[in-house]
């Protein structure tokens, strides 16, 4: 069988200018917080509230600072999913943490018997989007309340969290976990059951550091180990047997 190839739409459509690296889109969640901190910082001087003097400049750098690193935090890079329908992607930019097998939290609805679960670990330098590791339509969701505790090297009983189950195109079940971390304050996931999600597809974010686990099927085979960079809707986590094709 011969390889699929790209259409030249889609060469075409791929940017390789400056923009794509130094201005990449940025989650609608980030645009209220820069819209916030501009008036913040930018009016107070344009109304002449603050006098022009040491404080002042001293405050519009602080302004200048806080902005650069809300638009570096919210960026939402371009992501290109692998042309590959077996593979589960990672769901966050981070590295590997952990890997273990674990019984899911019922609400998902995956079992009770133990699945691998791989543990992906964003730190406040991390794109804090959150992609769908697989092509499917939302089974279940439960949004579960607690404490904001390091996710680093723990596990997450007490920490807030968003639990996720996704019914694959390829008729398989796996979980995605939105755990809030040590300075993450908010889970955002405006997800609905019965939505559906193809491979890569944007469906949340947590804000300032924290973790996603993936509950793989049992048929899958892992593709990656502790230590590992993950690049979200890209790095291939584990993949699917593949189908036999009439």
């Amino acid at each position: 069988m011969s390889p699929q190839l790209p259409s030249e739409e889609e060469i075409r459509a791929v940017d390789l200018s400056w923009k794509r690296y130094l201005l990449p889109a940025i989650h609608p969640e980030g645009r209220k917080i820069l819209a916030a901190e501009c008036l913040v910082f930018g009016l107070p001087g344009a109304l002449g509230f603050l006098p022009h003097c040491a404080a002042f400049f001293a405050f519009w750098l602080l302004g200048a600072a806080v902005l650069v690193f809300s638009f570096y935090f919210f960026r939402n890079p371009v992501r290109v999913p692998p042309l590959d329908p077996d593979a589960i992607l990672a769901p966050a930019d981070g590295i590997v943490s952990n890997i273990v097998p674990l019984v899911p939290p019922p609400e998902m609805g995956l079992g009770d018997k133990p699945l691998v679960r791989v543990s992906i670990f964003m730190s406040v330098f991390s794109v804090h989007v959150n992609r769908s590791p697989a092509a499917g339509t939302v089974s279940a969701l439960r949004y579960v309340p607690g404490k904001f505790l390091s996710v680093q090297d723990k596990d997450s009983e007490d920490n807030e969290r968003q639990l996720i189950a996704l019914d694959t195109d390829r008729g398989e079940k796996l979980g995605v976990v939105q755990i809030a971390g040590l300075v993450a304050r908010r889970i955002f996931c405006p997800l609905s059951v019965g939505d559906r999600l193809a491979a890569g597809q944007v469906f949340g974010m947590i804000r300032f550091g924290s973790r996603l686990d993936v509950y793989l099927p049992p048929a899958a085979a892992l593709c990656v180990r502790p230590g590992q960079v993950a690049v979200a809707g890209e790095s291939v986590l584990a993949r699917l047997p593949a189908k036999d094709t009439p």
